[in-house]
């Protein structure tokens, strides 16, 4: 995919399974953030500690360890793939334009709402001076900007590190990463887990995202690679299903958002499994797109920036007037 190509030639080349991962991940995350408003363990700022059923909070283990490090990863291949076309001068205006202008401006903007709302639910709002509490929304309704927040950050140090590897020797390298070695990630995968994780703020780990972005960049933007993959993507299915069941149980009912249940080593070895078999599975099964596809291909970033004040929303409205059972709950709030 280097060099200038025609349309034609750029669709031909365009791995459409990634595009159709990463739109399909972006619906998962919309269901996740249904699943934890109503959620029963631990996770904080849910709509009310009674809103939810246990049972339903299993989709969020299944999906919660893996479902961002994807996103991530694919945004490293995704780098790869543009930086093969653009200077790194163009690579970061277009990275200014669609990460750093949303997610400042649109806090200010839009998304500060999430923050009124998840304070004055969470029964914090009068304890906020007036004079204050514009700021205060800002800095709370960050919501799942946080993306593409860290995503601006990796960008520019990704170009640093071009800056210092000129020949491109690391790329190369990884080029003779063999499927052992891709299992063996797992352990940095792990390893990154433990470090750079903010306290509070749980959402920003630094360590495995920037792990995962690099990784994409450097490992999975290879076609060797990607092919390795694939050949083993009913196996890693196989392991994926059977970490995934030995997680849900080790750790249901403890908050899957903890240190405790995220650093664990079956945490990212199911994590990584999950990963593979995605990864695997799409190249195998769906590297093909359609007009939805397509569709949502270029719409699931502005679907990510803009569905959870939505999503909050319709929660809140289906549990506070709606009446309806509690199972009901989730279906009405997806509909809305």
């Amino acid at each position: 995919m280097a060099g200038v190509q025609s349309p034609d030639a750029y669709k031909a080349d365009r791995k459409h399974y990634l595009d159709n991962i990463r739109w399909g991940t972006v619906i998962l995350v919309l269901i996740y953030h249904v699943c934890y408003l109503y959620n029963t363990v631990g996770v904080p700022f849910p709509i009310a500690k009674d809103a939810g059923i246990r049972a339903f909070d299993t989709f969020s283990y299944i999906v919660y360890p893996w479902f961002m490090v994807i996103l991530f990863l694919i945004a490293g291949i995704s780098a790869r793939y543009a930086l093969q076309k653009r200077s790194n001068r163009e690579f970061l205006k277009d990275k200014v334009t669609k990460l750093l202008v949303p997610s400042t401006l649109g806090l200010f903007v839009y998304h500060w709402i999430s923050g009124y709302l998840n304070i004055k639910f969470g029964g914090g709002l009068a304890s906020i001076p007036n004079f204050i509490r514009y700021p205060v929304f800002v800095m709370a309704g960050t919501g799942p900007l946080w993306f593409i927040q860290m995503l601006f950050l990796f960008s520019v140090l990704l170009v640093l590190l071009r800056k210092i590897d000129k020949k491109d020797k690391i790329w190369v390298f990884c080029r003779k990463i063999n499927i052992a070695m891709i299992l063996l990630l797992v352990f940095l995968i792990w390893s990154s887990a433990q470090i750079l994780n903010l306290p509070v703020l749980s959402t920003y780990r630094f360590g495995i995202y920037g792990t995962a972005y690099l990784i994409g960049y450097f490992v999975f933007s290879h076609d060797d690679v990607q092919n390795s993959i694939e050949k083993i993507h009913i196996w890693m299915l196989i392991a994926a299903i059977i970490l995934g069941a030995a997680f849900t149980v080790r750790y249901f009912g403890v908050s899957y958002s903890s240190e405790e249940c995220l650093t664990s080593f079956l945490t990212n070895c199911y994590l990584w499994a999950a990963v593979l078999a995605i990864l695997g599975c799409g190249k195998a099964w769906g590297n093909k797109t359609s007009a939805f596809a397509s569709y949502m291909t270029k719409s699931c970033f502005g679907f990510y920036i803009l569905h959870y004040l939505v999503v909050l929303l319709a929660c809140y409205l289906v549990y506070q007037y709606g009446g309806f059972p509690k199972a009901l709950n989730y279906f009405f709030a997806l509909i809305i």
